[in-house]
């Protein structure tokens, strides 16, 4: 048996224990069913898709742990790809033996019933990626080509990155994480620090051992800007907390 998860609304749990998960999702060959993700050996990569969907979701995400059988007819690919048909099995085969499979996504087509629900439990709801895979640790690009008008949180993010804003200085940056007080705060902060090369890696160490999984992946990712070889430690360090 495959075991899979699917991300949804805490309110719909009650519903799902008893009936299973409907088939409202569309498939991008067409038809109803239900997205998932194949339970991984990474915590953050399996629940990968907790933050992106909690732009979509109001309220309190959970997990629904499923098992469906080896050779049940499935799609499997990158959400900005065409998706390819395949077994459940070869599925979680497939994602697997991927270097990087965010963005990664299996689509049922059918509506999962209820005695193959293992079980439904609560999540983080920071884990996972935002916008896109990779995206922090990056200056988003603020011309209309990359952000259309209209797109979530357009006219906010052309604020704080506008297309000539030269970059501020590392002492008012290493203030200003040193006040941050929330995981958002701290990420904003890295994500300018990534911007270019800025000097010894030692003073992020302390960043590490952040409890939140966004704020280490964010870390990780902004680490490649640095030279040296407590930068190159640090990003083992955190791969191996994260693996």
């Amino acid at each position: 048996m495959a075991e899979f998860v699917h991300i949804t609304v805490a309110r719909s749990a009650g519903r799902i224990q008893r009936s299973g998960i409907a088939a409202r999702s569309h498939g991008r060959v067409g038809g109803r069913g239900v997205y998932c993700m194949p339970v991984l050996p990474s915590f953050t990569l399996t629940y990968q898709w907790v933050r992106e969907l909690r732009r979509w979701h109001p309220g309190v995400l959970v997990a629904v742990h499923l098992r469906l059988p080896d050779d049940e007819p499935v799609t499997v690919g990158c959400y900005n790809a065409p998706p390819r048909e395949v077994t459940a099995a070869q599925a979680v085969a497939a994602v697997r033996e991927l270097d990087d499979p965010r963005g990664y996504e299996v689509f049922v087509p059918r509506a999962v019933t209820a005695a193959e629900v293992r079980r439904i439990r609560d999540v983080p709801q920071g884990v996972g990626w935002r916008y896109l895979p990779g995206a922090h640790g990056r200056r988003p690009c603020p011309c209309p080509g990359c952000l259309p008008r209209g797109a979530y949180k357009v006219t906010k993010l052309r604020q704080r990155y506008p297309d000539d804003a030269p970059p501020r200085p590392k002492g008012e940056l290493m203030a200003q994480l040193r006040s941050a007080t929330t995981a958002d705060e701290i990420i904003d902060v890295l994500c300018e620090l990534g911007r270019g090369r800025r000097g010894g890696a030692e003073e992020l160490a302390y960043l590490a051992d952040h409890p939140d999984p966004h704020v280490r992946d964010t870390l990780e990712s902004v680490l490649r800007a640095y030279r040296g070889r407590e930068a190159r430690r640090l990003r083992e360090r955190l791969r191996t907390i994260d693996s």
